[in-house]
C-alpha cells in the first residue's frame, strides 16, 4: 500500500476506465483544444466555481492540464464519449479529520447533456474512488439552480446530506448550495 499525504493507494491500476460507453482517462496534451471549446461557454460556468475562468482559453486549458499531470496522486481526469474529449471529472481527497473524504467535482460540454454521459462517468469515478482509495465518503456541493447535476447525482445513488442556505455567491446572486454524498462501509 503506498501512502501520500494521508491518502492511500489500495492497489495500482491503469488510470484509465470505461464502462464500454465513458471512459475516464489522464490527459492528453492536445486536450487543451477540446478543452478550451467546451470549456468557453458561460452555460457550464455558471454551474462551477469562480476559479475556474471566464473566458476560458486555450492557455487556461494548457495550464490547467499541466497542473493535473504533475498530481500525485492523479486526481482529475478527462471524461471520453466516442473518442472525443467532452469534459473533466475529478475526486478530491480532504485531509485531517477528513481524510476518508473526497470531493467530486465535474463539468461536461453543453453539446453532450441530457445523454447520460455525466451519470455514467460520476459512477466510474466512485468506483474508482471507493474500490482504490481509501475513502469511505464522496460528496459534491451543488448550486441550488444546477438541477440537471442534483438530478445526475441522486440517479448515481448520492444522497442529499444538507442545504446550505445563502452559502454561495454566483454571478451576483447569493443561493443556496447543496450538498450530496454517497457512502460505503468503513
Amino acid at each position: 500500500m503506498l501512502r501520500i499525504k494521508g491518502l492511500q493507494i489500495m492497489k495500482t491500476t491503469p488510470l484509465r476506465f470505461t464502462d464500454g460507453v465513458v471512459t475516464i482517462r489522464k490527459f492528453r496534451r492536445n486536450d487543451k483544444f477540446a478543452m478550451a471549446e467546451v470549456a468557453n461557454n458561460e452555460k457550464v460556468a455558471v454551474n462551477l466555481r469562480d476559479a475556474f475562468p471566464s473566458p476560458y482559453t486555450i492557455e487556461d486549458a494548457q495550464k490547467f492540464i499541466s497542473m493535473c499531470l504533475r498530481q500525485q496522486p492523479y486526481q482529475v481526469f478527462a471524461i471520453e464519449f466516442e473518442g472525443e474529449y467532452v469534459g473533466n471529472i475529478g475526486l478530491h481527497p480532504q485531509d485531517d479529520v477528513y481524510r476518508k473524504t473526497a470531493e467530486l467535482g465535474y463539468f461536461i460540454g453543453e453539446p453532450w447533456w441530457n445523454r447520460g454521459i455525466t451519470t455514467r462517468a460520476v459512477n466510474l469515478i466512485c468506483e474508482y474512488g471507493f474500490r482504490e482509495l481509501d475513502v469511505i465518503k464522496i460528496f459534491s456541493g451543488v448550486f441550488s439552480f444546477n438541477t440537471a447535476s442534483q438530478r445526475v447525482l441522486e440517479k448515481c445513488g448520492f444522497g442529499r446530506e444538507a442545504v446550505l442556505r445563502n452559502a454561495v455567491i454566483k454571478n451576483g446572486q447569493i443561493c443556496d448550495e447543496i450538498r450530496y454524498a454517497k457512502h460505503t462501509t468503513p
